[in-house]
């Protein structure tokens, strides 16, 4: 049986529009996850340790105005398309679309005012809640009226995401969640202790803007090589990884549980702080991004 409350989180500012911010609690014997109204934003899951205490494992701020400054996509919905278009500009029947960049030349998780950046409508569900917005034609450059559905659903330990999208004309869309995870929870220094493994066999080289090239090159000697389980710290020690996307801004940011601490440097770098994002670890020399 799960448990949903709603609550006021907050209110917008005037030059954002205004309007109530709400998060909406969803709890179960052993998972609790705060989401919020705006972005679709996780704000918190807590979940049980093998001491069966709850610890919160996903970053983000305990109030409104931490979202409303400058930071990774903590926790949000990214879209209309997650990731990066190559200069901004795709085409579709024949027409091409320019989209407003705001990644050095390319145009990144859904141009400089997206998905997690906007107020979503929500409908309160028996065991969840599902979020809803109109994206109208031309927003951000993108063809088409969007109507977006986004429900998150708890039962018991299991917390799914479910996306759903129907657009009146032919356009790109690529949702995802943007939730930044240390899985040692609240309170725990960093992440060089997790052992992680992706079963891939090849991975996608990219240019200096983060684009790929187009080549598929085998993980085999690489640090992209995951296949069997290794402990992040000493991964990132043998192969001293560029840095991934996102690093700049978590150095400008004061989030309430921050994966790496100022006082604990990558094996690295000492001006390095590691954290997990849905591209990939990262752990090298800070370098400026866009968020």
């Amino acid at each position: 049986m799960t448990e949903v409350k709603r609550k006021v989180f907050g209110q917008m500012p005037r030059e954002e529009g205004g309007g109530v911010v709400e998060k909406f609690v969803l709890k179960s014997d052993s998972v609790k996850v705060e989401i919020l109204s705006l972005g679709c934003i996780i704000a918190a899951l807590e979940t049980k340790g093998r001491d069966g205490e709850f610890s919160d494992v996903v970053l983000g701020f305990d109030t409104l105005q931490g979202y409303m400054g400058k930071h990774p996509y903590f926790g949000a919905v990214v879209g209309r398309v997650a990731n990066r278009i190559a200069k901004g500009r795709f085409t579709v029947d024949g027409k091409e679309y320019q989209l407003f960049l705001n990644n050095g030349p390319n145009s990144l998780h859904g141009g400089a005012k997206g998905f997690d950046k906007v107020l979503w409508s929500p409908e309160v569900l028996p065991n969840g809640v599902c979020f809803y917005r109109l994206s109208p034609d031309g927003e951000e450059g993108y063809p088409g009226d969007l109507k977006v559905w986004v429900t998150y659903m708890l039962s018991g330990g299991e917390l799914s995401i479910n996306y759903r999208a129907q657009t009146s004309k032919t356009t790109p869309i690529n949702l995802t969640n943007h939730a930044y995870f240390n899985l040692a929870g609240q309170g725990s220094q960093d992440i060089y202790d997790h052992e992680i493994s992706i079963e891939a066999d090849s991975y996608l080289p990219v240019d200096d803007t983060n684009i790929p090239t187009g080549e598929v090159t085998a993980v085999q000697g690489t640090g992209f090589d995951l296949r069997q389980p290794v402990v992040l710290g000493k991964h990132l020690q043998k192969f001293c990884l560029d840095g991934f996307d996102h690093n700049f801004c978590l150095q400008q940011v004061q989030a309430r549980r921050l994966a790496g601490s100022p006082s604990s440097p990558t094996p690295c770098s000492s001006q390095a702080r590691s954290t997990t994002t849905p591209h990939g670890s990262s752990s090298a020399p800070l370098k400026e991004t866009a968020c």
